[in-house]
Order: C-alpha cells, then sequence, then structure tokens
C-alpha cells in the first residue's frame, strides 16, 4: 500500500540532507573565530620580518578547512586541509605558550619601578611611590619616593573614575586619604614598554605586562584630567575603617604577587576593574558579576546600587559633584593642596577648616 503522505512519517530519505549541512555549518563556526583569534595573536605577537607572511599563511590555511568542510557526513573530500589546519592550531597553541611575562625590558618612565612595601604593625613603608610632574605625556620631572604612612590614621577611600575613551569606558583608580590630608592613589594599569602605546585589543594578546602604581594625586590624577584631556569623577566611597585597612593592604599584596611573578594584562581578566572587584568581595563576599563591571564607565552606578557610595544621595548628585575635571584643570597652587581643591563640594567629604 502506498503510504498516506499526510499521516506517515517523514521518511529517512527526506531528512538526511539536512543534518549534514547543519553539521558543516557548526563546524564553520568553530573555525571562524579561531582563525581570528589566531590571526590577532599572530598580528600583535609574531616577530616583525615574518609577521605578515605569518598570517598570511594561517589565514590560507584557515580558508582551505572551510571551503573542504563536507556537505555529507562520509564524503572524501577535502580530508588533507583539516589535518593540516590541526597541525597549524597544535603549532600556533605550543608557541603562544612560549610567551612569558617579564620584568626585564626597557619600561617606559612612568612604570619602570615596581611599588615595594615594608608592613610593622600599623607602620607602612612603601619604596617607589610615583610623584612626577608633569607639563607633557613627554615633558615631565621623574621622581620616585618612599614614604611612611600610619595605618591607624587612614581615614577614607575614595573611588575615581577617568573617562578616556568615551561614556561606557573608564580607567578606575582608588584614593586612600589620611588625617594629616596626605592622599595615596592605587591604579592597575599596562606596563609599557618605551615604544610602546596602549591597545584595548593588544590587551587580549599579551602585549603588556600588569604593573600596580602607587602614586601622589597631584601625579596620576592630574596627568589624566590636565595633560591627557581626560574627563574624571571622585566619589567619597562609604567604608568602615577596618574595612579599609584590609583594601589597602589588599592592594599591597597584590603589589608582592606582581613582584615575586610577572603577569600579563588583559582587557577582559585582569585590569583596572578586576581588582578592585575581587578587593571589594574581600569585605562583602556576596557582590554579584553585572555587565558594569565590563563596561567600566558605568561602575559607579554598580557601586551605588551595591551601598559602596555615601549614603543620602541620588547617584546623579553624586556624579554632578564628583565631576572634578574643571577644579583640578582650574587649580594652580602648592601640590599639597591639590587634593582639597579637586574635592570641594563632593559628597561625604568634610569641609576644609580655613
Amino acid at each position: 500500500m502506498a503510504p498516506d503522505s499526510l499521516t506517515d512519517p517523514p521518511s529517512t530519505t527526506a531528512r538526511r540532507p539536512v543534518r549534514p549541512w547543519l553539521g558543516t555549518a557548526v563546524a564553520a563556526l568553530a573555525v571562524v573565530p579561531v582563525a581570528v583569534w589566531g590571526a590577532f595573536a599572530l598580528g600583535y605577537q609574531a616577530p616583525e620580518p615574518w609577521r605578515w607572511l605569518l598570517i598570511a599563511v594561517w589565514l590560507v590555511v584557515a580558508v582551505a578547512v572551510l571551503v573542504s568542510l563536507p556537505p555529507r557526513p562520509r564524503q572524501a573530500r577535502g580530508r588533507i586541509a583539516p589535518i593540516i589546519g590541526g597541525i597549524a592550531l597544535l603549532m600556533l597553541l605550543g608557541w603562544w605558550q612560549t610567551l612569558l611575562p617579564s620584568h626585564a625590558r626597557l619600561w617606559a618612565d612612568d612604570v619602570a619601578r615596581l611599588l615595594e612595601a615594608d608592613v610593622e604593625g600599623n607602620r607602612v613603608t612603601l619604596r617607589n611611590v610615583r610623584n612626577f610632574d608633569w607639563r607633557s605625556d613627554n615633558d615631565y620631572t621623574v621622581r620616585w619616593e618612599t614614604r611612611t604612612y600610619d595605618l591607624e590614621r587612614l581615614v577614607s577611600a575614595d573611588l575615581i573614575l577617568s573617562y578616556w575613551m568615551g561614556p561606557h569606558i573608564a580607567h578606575m583608580l582608588v584614593s586612600f586619604g589620611f588625617d594629616d590630608g596626605r592622599q595615596l592613589v592605587f591604579s592597575l594599569e599596562i606596563r609599557k614598554e618605551r615604544d610602546e602605546s596602549f591597545s584595548a585589543v593588544g590587551g587580549f594578546f599579551r602585549q603588556f605586562e600588569t604593573v600596580l602604581v602607587a602614586a601622589d594625586e597631584y601625579d596620576i590624577v592630574r596627568v589624566r584630567s590636565n595633560i591627557r584631556g581626560e574627563d574624571v569623577y571622585l566619589y567619597r566611597l562609604d567604608v568602615p575603617p577596618a574595612q579599609l585597612r584590609e583594601v589597602f593592604l589588599g592592594y599591597l599584596d597584590e603589589a608582592a604577587r606582581l613582584q615575586r611573578k610577572p603577569r600579563f594584562y588583559n582587557t577582559l581578566t585582569s585590569n583596572c576593574t578586576t581588582i578592585v572587584f575581587a578587593l571589594a568581595r574581600r569585605i562583602a563576599p556576596a557582590l554579584p558579576l553585572d555587565y558594569r563591571l565590563l563596561l567600566s564607565g558605568h561602575f559607579d552606578g554598580y557601586a551605588y546600587d551595591h551601598d559602596g557610595l555615601v549614603p543620602g544621595y541620588d547617584l546623579e548628585t553624586l556624579r554632578a559633584a564628583g565631576r572634578i575635571t574643571a577644579r583640578a584643570r582650574a587649580f594652580d597652587g602648592p601640590a599639597a593642596e591639590f587634593p582639597r581643591a579637586i574635592r570641594q563640594g563632593v559628597p561625604g567629604v568634610p569641609a576644609a577648616t580655613p
């Protein structure tokens, strides 16, 4: 009897062509990202005389693999290209593992030294605190200082966001305040060599090492607001004194780890935001992951939503009062007065006594 076309299930033969094409599409979706990653990895890390040749060979192999993907699972055509592609991928991954971070390079002046710390009870001695006097990005007075701080006099911490690439991306710094008026800023940054400039894409491909900078505000805040033309915001954090100490020492622990073992900077997983988040989780382990950890320009909103900023104000008020760019650019006085000048009117900061 002939099958009823309305009631009988579709034949196996009718379904067969769909599955091989689906498998081919899935395979292609796997090949393309690997090909793109490999091209960028070679573009940022392959030796200069051979760089473009290696990229060309890699892309030719990737295209050959894509073309060879069969429309039927048992088709013999094109088996050599995937084998060559697999060998090329193994060679690329093997070479990638030979790229190791180092402390021994010709570093740019502003990241030339690693922070060193000695902690004895409440007394902290820091060596290689940066206190440059910037006149332009290429004209500055180099100053590395040894400073001593008493953790019993640690009274505040401020979150600083410096917008350098639109409203969604900001560099993040934390400034600790002492009751004698001194401020010390910690900033996790790329460690550039002298001939390098920052690249967000290069940060995915082991182009830079990581450095933790401890610096004077007149250096590290002013160079961003006044010299590089960035838009800078400052927020008083709502952190009890005991937890301030823990976060401060957390930065020193990170400095010690970097000194013992160099590490690559990663635009996504090891950057100025991830260290702040990791240290915040030391005092609030339940803090959730959030898209604003990637879009760091919105981290102030994340901190506000999780009660990290000084209470009693809405976020827009904190943003408006915390925009210190104009005050920093207008400042013309002794370096020691810079922290007080940029904090005028910032919620949570006590008014200065005349």
